[in-house]
């Protein structure tokens, strides 16, 4: 144990102890919430507004020591010369903290040696201006670097008083007090700087729990969306693949080529089917529970079944209306699944965020493309907190952008919260979409 507290000893104060370690100006986010009454011009040069303090300090700490001693023309050149060493330590700590307990600690030796008269009981080498600079010194370190360095210059500082205090023949004197309240300051700032530094990787850690948790909430919607499509494109490949096989045996003397082409598409068809269900399988593997409130056999909804999903949402509490607009036409079985799956998710996150409001869902039939309102009022109780907050919208942004289209989730003007997204539909797509379905 002692020998790791000596080399953590020396790789803290004398492994480069004068490196350059620059102060960092504070950052704009805390700056404007600590004064955001300040024009934005004042707030930048805000950021810098610890290094004027320190530096207004040494300023202060020059000014003391230069008049608290006699001048004269050589005694005058020594003193000032003094003064700047003493006021030179708290300014090297915006850019060497360790080097400035160094500098700092050597003017407490020089002022030790110079004018501390130990012929006078009553007299030490604490009394002076050197020392109070120095406490001062060591407190900006500890904020600055970590809160061990408070017990370790705390040593250092009082093993060298010691050995002082001795060498010049002076009586322990107020050594012991001395100690003790320094102590007190250097364990308060090592307090305040662990308290910092547990702060910081408080909000980091949160930050990295959110950023993973949107991370993983749209990989998730993403193998949602993979296993639907499934669905959608198994459909199609199979009337590829029936319609393919059936062909031949619709007209007589069918030429042998004709017959080749059309087993070549059956067979790529079932081919297509069979990676589909692969990659299916993979997707599913991972998440063995997809289908445990659903029948994987089910149809997947469209919007021909919005009725059943608004009726269960009433049946929940959420007093709902829906309003239609335009020519309803059959769309592409994709974009019938998204839009069903982006209102069913919208409504989830009025009853879930706002309890007791009222609720409106526009579908517009529009010429390019179907358009979606989801609108909710402010809730009228107040709403449980949900840890999945904002992840409904995230879903319902990546299957928007999937199709092309275009999405926007705000908060209303009365407190509510508004969906309103766009996916568009080209005519090739309408008319594919109308021959299915007649077929």
């Amino acid at each position: 144990m002692a020998h790791g507290a000596l080399h953590r000893l020396r790789q803290d104060l004398f492994v480069d102890a004068f490196a350059f370690r620059p102060m960092p100006p504070l950052e704009d986010a805390k700056v404007s919430r600590w004064v955001p009454w300040l024009p934005e011009r004042l707030r930048h040069w805000t950021r810098w507004l610890p290094h004027c303090t320190v530096g207004f300090f040494s300023m202060c700490v020059f000014l003391a020591t230069l008049t608290g001693s006699g001048l004269g023309s050589v005694r005058g050149l020594l003193v000032t010369g003094f003064s700047a060493l003493v006021a030179a330590g708290p300014m090297l700590t915006l850019f060497r903290p360790v080097g400035a307990y160094w500098l700092s600690l050597s003017t407490v030796v020089v002022s030790a040696a110079a004018y501390v008269d130990f012929s006078s009981p009553f007299a030490s080498i604490f009394s002076g201006s050197a020392f109070a600079t120095h406490l001062a010194v060591m407190v900006l370190v500890v904020l600055r670097t970590r809160p061990r360095l408070a017990i370790e210059m705390w040593l250092v500082t009082f093993a060298l008083a010691a050995v002082l205090t001795g060498v010049l023949g002076s009586g322990a004197g107020d050594l012991p007090s001395a100690a003790v309240g320094c102590g007190v300051v250097l364990v308060s700032a090592a307090a305040v700087r662990a308290w910092r530094e547990e702060r910081r990787q408080v909000v980091e850690t949160l930050t990295a729990t959110a950023e993973e948790r949107g991370r993983r909430t749209l990989l998730e919607e993403r193998a949602l969306i993979a296993r639907e499509l499934h669905d959608v494109v198994a459909h199609h490949m199979s009337v590829i693949a029936i319609q393919a096989e059936a062909a031949p045996y619709r007209v007589e003397n069918t030429p042998p080529e004709l017959a080749t082409s059309f087993a070549t598409i059956r067979e790529n068809a079932v081919a297509a089917l069979t990676e589909l269900r692969r990659i299916l399988g993979v997707v599913r593997s991972a998440d063995p529970d997809a289908f445990a409130e659903s029948d994987p056999e089910a149809p997947q909804p469209t919007l021909a079944t919005l009725d059943s999903l608004l009726d269960s949402v009433r049946s929940a509490g959420l007093n709902v209306e829906a309003v239609i607009t335009g020519s309803p036409r059959p769309l592409p079985q994709g974009v019938e699944l998204s839009a069903y799956r982006i209102v069913q998710e919208g409504l989830s996150n009025a009853l879930r965020h706002s309890p007791g409001a009222d609720a409106r869902v526009e579908i517009s039939y529009v010429l390019g493309g179907l358009g979606l309102r989801i609108v909710n009022g402010r809730p009228s109780r107040l709403a449980k907190p949900s840890p999945g907050a904002g992840h409904g919208v995230l879903g319902m942004r990546e299957r928007v952008q999937m199709l092309g289209g275009e999405m926007t989730a705000d908060h209303t003007e009365d407190g509510g919260f508004e969906v309103a997204a766009f996916i568009p539909v080209g005519n090739a797509a309408g008319e594919a979409a109308t021959g299915g379905q007649r077929a």
